[in-house]
């Protein structure tokens, strides 16, 4: 279902900015591309309002640890910091994001995951934070690793296939409608350039969307390297979906 706004609320967006909706090689999208086309409908109150999230606690925007006072989870310490911005430009406070990522290995806590690496007992891989007044976040956790996907999960799985190291977000903005879900990734990856997902997006600029800027100025005394990552929700500039 595809959805019409009476206004100009949003503004679209080119489909060479989002990724193809079924990827040769990656299987998964085959199963959940929508084999007819969408349905129009009209956009209600409902969808451009609310809801509204009480702040994350603090806690939660530290996956590095899986309790205040553990030991920290195996790998490289980042900082990743940035601000959620709507299509004008202008930040989004109270925005939750959610995280999830695989550990420094390339292995999510999850019983779908066949990977044979380790687990991290130090290391769940899930988090949350709240933007604030000025549509700015806070994150500590470990850059994941890269990891092979398994060949044998679908049929027709491209083979030798690896993600690069990355880490998904799922964004709820000010309406129901600004909902994004999609993944970030690090620069300088080798890896880059040959995943499927990335390189479903045909338009480069919008590829680079999905890249943090490595800081070095915002690194940290604890040995955490810094990166930025910003976030556009809706409208002709926003960040690809993935």
């Amino acid at each position: 279902m595809t959805a019409r706004i009476a206004s100009d609320s949003f503004a679209p967006y080119d489909d060479r900015t989002q990724p193809a909706r079924r990827i040769a090689g990656y299987p998964n999208t085959q199963f959940r591309t929508p084999a007819q086309p969408p349905v129009e409908r009209l956009v209600s109150a409902a969808d451009l309002s609310g809801p509204v999230f009480a702040p994350a606690r603090a806690e939660e925007a530290d996956l590095a640890v899986v309790a205040p006072g553990r030991t920290r989870a195996m790998g490289q310490l980042i900082h990743l910091s940035g601000r959620v911005l709507d299509e004008y430009g202008q930040p989004l406070p109270g925005v939750l994001m959610e995280v999830w990522q695989c550990n420094a290995a390339g292995k999510y806590i999850h019983h779908n995951d066949p990977s044979p690496v380790p687990v991290d007992p130090n290391f769940v891989g899930v988090g949350r934070v709240t933007t604030d007044a000025e549509g700015r976040y806070r994150l500590r956790t470990v850059k994941p690793g890269g990891y092979a996907v398994p060949e044998h999960s679908f049929p027709g799985t491209q083979k030798n296939w690896w993600r690069p190291p990355h880490i998904h977000f799922s964004l709820l903005g000010p309406a129901t409608a600004s909902r994004l879900i999609t993944q970030m990734f690090f620069p300088g990856e080798p890896l880059n350039r040959l995943d499927l997902i990335l390189n479903a997006i045909p338009d480069e600029s919008a590829r680079a969307q999905l890249t943090a800027r490595f800081t070095p100025e915002l690194n940290t005394d604890d040995g955490a390297l810094g990166f930025v990552h910003d976030f556009v929700l809706r409208g002709r500039l926003a960040t690809p979906a993935a």
